[in-house]
């Protein structure tokens, strides 16, 4: 495999100044662009610091992969302005197939960890986004209530780009619009999500014991939801 050669880095200090379209990152006083040559500006001044912060970080290189504030800011600038109604039917479909509606037939068990879990946040997301959705046992698709998935749709197009943007990566992230929402709403933590999505992760790891490449994947997938509960908080 040929090794990935790092851009090195060319600028001394990154900040932050505060523009008439909100908050945009500097780089030795030049603003950064966006992989579509638009000024990189987010809508607050916490946010904008922690994008900096991703730069500030960096050593004689820079990895860009490792830059998830700024990967998700470019995203949010260049593409979701005009791919919103994709962006809410994608979180539609997620709903449709949510984690937390697909118990286990067994062990009783997993099934009671997993109710544990998921519950909570399904119950949660009736009462306060009309999102009702229904569990079932196994693994067979169910269709879930057509009222459910046109709120989760409704509620979408309400958010701005930038928390539209976080709440896709999130379904993503997570396999559910249901946690994906909660994030998105305060009112859970992303470490506490993820450990709800990974309730059938952990239960085998139990089972089986854990392997180096499924623990790398976890760890990649905790620091992403460290990085989407900043975001969130930044918006905020």
């Amino acid at each position: 495999m040929d090794k990935v050669t790092l851009p090195k880095r060319f600028y001394k200090q990154a900040n932050v100044v505060e523009e008439a379209q909100g908050f945009a990152i500097l780089l030795d006083g030049r603003p950064i662009k966006t992989p579509a040559k638009t000024a990189l500006c987010v809508p607050t001044r916490s946010l904008a610091e922690a994008i900096a912060a991703e730069w500030e970080r960096q050593g004689k290189t820079l990895d860009l992969q490792g830059m998830t504030l700024t990967r998700l800011a470019n995203v949010a600038i260049d593409r979701t302005p005009e791919t919103r109604d994709e962006l809410a039917e994608e979180l539609t479909r997620y709903a449709g197939t949510d984690v937390t509606c697909y118990l286990a037939e067994a062990p009783a068990e997993l099934q009671a960890r997993q109710e544990a879990a998921w519950k909570p946040w399904r119950d949660w997301a009736g009462k306060e986004l009309g999102v009702v959705l229904v569990p079932v046992i196994g693994l067979m698709a169910s269709p879930q209530p057509e009222a459910s998935l046109q709120a989760v749709r409704a509620h979408a197009v309400t958010l701005d780009d930038f928390r539209l943007t976080a709440l896709t990566w999130a379904c993503s992230l997570f396999g559910s619009a249901v946690l994906a929402l909660a994030i998105e709403q305060g009112v859970v933590s992303a470490d506490i999500a993820l450990a709800a999505s990974c309730v059938d992760e952990d239960w085998q790891s139990e089972q089986w014991g854990e392997d180096e490449e499924a623990m790398a994947v976890r760890a990649a997938r905790k620091q992403d939801a460290e990085s989407l509960q900043l975001w969130f908080e930044a918006l905020h």
